[in-house]
C-alpha cells in the first residue's frame, strides 16, 4: 500500500523552529551534565580496584589523551570477570566512565571494592534461585553493571553522587554494604 501525496502532506511533522529548539535544550542538559563535566577534563582517567572475592588489585589508567587504551581494558575486563566461572567479557566503556566520574564527583582517587561486576548466565542464574534481587536479565550478564564500595566514601554519600550523575541505574544496599550502577536507563531502587 503506498500513501498517496495528499497522505504525507497531512502527515504532522516538526517544524525547523521546534527542532531547533530541542536541539538546544539537550545540549544544555549535556553540557550541565555532573558525569560529562567530570569526563571533560584531564588527559587521563585511571581507576583503582581491589576485588573482594579474589583479592585481586589494580590501578588502571584506561583512557589517555583522547582514546581509549586496549590492552589495559583487557586488564580491566579480566579483573571484573565472573570469578565463580572466570568468564570475561568486554564491560561497557561508558561503565568504566561512569566509575570515574562518580569518583571525581566524590573528589577522590579512592580505591573501588568490587562485590559483582560481569557474571555468566550460568552464575546469574544460580543467584537467582538464592536471591529475588537478582534479575533474569540483568545487566551483569551484558558487563554493564557493577556493584562496588569506594573506599574512604560514605556508602549513602556514593549513592548521593550516582544519582546526582543521571547517567543509569542506581541500586542502593545498605545492609550488604554496596551500590549498584549500570548504564541502563536512568532510575534508582533500595
Amino acid at each position: 500500500m503506498t500513501s498517496s501525496p495528499k497522505r504525507i502532506l497531512e502527515t504532522p511533522c516538526l517544524s525547523r523552529r521546534r527542532f531547533l529548539c530541542g536541539c538546544v535544550s539537550i545540549g544544555g542538559m549535556l553540557v550541565t551534565s555532573p558525569l560529562l563535566a567530570a569526563l571533560s577534563g584531564g588527559e587521563s582517567r585511571s581507576l583503582a580496584f581491589r576485588h573482594t572475592h579474589t583479592g585481586e588489585r589494580k590501578r588502571v589508567t584506561y583512557w589517555r589523551d583522547g582514546e581509549y587504551l586496549r590492552e589495559n581494558l583487557q586488564i580491566l575486563d579480566h579483573l571484573l570477570r565472573d570469578h565463580r566461572t572466570g568468564e570475561s567479557t568486554s564491560m561497557d566503556r561508558a561503565l568504566l566512565d561512569m566509575l570515574y566520574g562518580l569518583q571525581q564527583g566524590i573528589g577522590g582517587e579512592g580505591e573501588f571494592e568490587i562485590i559483582s561486576a560481569y557474571r555468566s548466565p550460568k552464575t546469574n542464574q544460580m543467584l537467582r534461585t538464592k536471591s529475588g534481587g537478582v534479575a533474569k536479565r540483568s545487566l551483569h550478564m551484558q558487563g554493564r553493571a557493577i556493584d562496588v564500595r569506594l573506599c574512604g566514601c560514605d556508602l549513602k554519600t556514593l549513592r548521593d553522587q550516582a544519582l546526582a550523575m543521571k547517567a543509569g541505574g542506581v541500586g542502593y544496599y545498605p545492609k550488604s554494604n554496596f551500590i549498584h550502577i549500570d548504564t541502563g536507563r536512568f532510575r534508582s531502587w533500595s
